[in-house]
């Protein structure tokens, strides 16, 4: 089954909102707001420049680092006691379902990657021992330095 295309600005549209509403109450620390509201920025980067491997990519990282950052701020801000008010309730719960959503977001963002060619697998610059080679041209070898004057003429007479 084929999930539908989902426009880049779609994800950050329900992202924002979500992390607004998650905000709205103070039991999330600031680096909630600042970490999410950061991926968004870069997300609105790779709206603007809509070649850009490297815009698209630092997105998807963003969004799967907030993952483990949202894990952490929702687990240990969560209130304790037991009356918590409607705000408090609601602005947790948004903060939740943004969490559970960027799982998605995550897989669709790398299907935009792949869109934009985009590879399989990360590189960070490293090269491996078994590389094919076969196709490169060694830069290391000069060619033989040409003749003077040409094997098929005479050498001129000096002045």
């Amino acid at each position: 089954m084929e999930l539908p295309a989902v426009s880049l600005k779609a994800i950050i549209l329900v992202h924002w909102l979500l992390t607004v509403w998650g905000c709205m109450n103070h039991i999330l620390p600031a680096s909630y707001a600042w970490g999410n509201f950061s991926v968004l920025a870069v997300g609105i980067w790779a709206i603007v420049q809509r070649d850009s491997l490297d815009a698209i990519a630092m997105f998807l990282a963003g969004l799967l680092l907030t993952v483990l950052t949202d894990i952490i701020h929702i687990s240990v801000f969560y209130p304790t006691h037991d009356h918590l008010s409607d705000t408090t309730r609601f602005s947790v719960g948004m903060a939740i379902f943004s969490l559970l959503l960027k799982p998605l977001a995550c897989y669709l963002v790398y299907r935009m990657y792949r869109e934009r060619g985009g590879e399989y697998t990360f590189n960070i610059g490293v090269t491996s021992a078994g590389q094919d080679r076969s196709t490169y041209e060694p830069i290391d070898q000069s060619e033989a330095p040409p003749q003077w004057p040409p094997p098929g003429k005479a050498a001129q007479p000096p002045y």
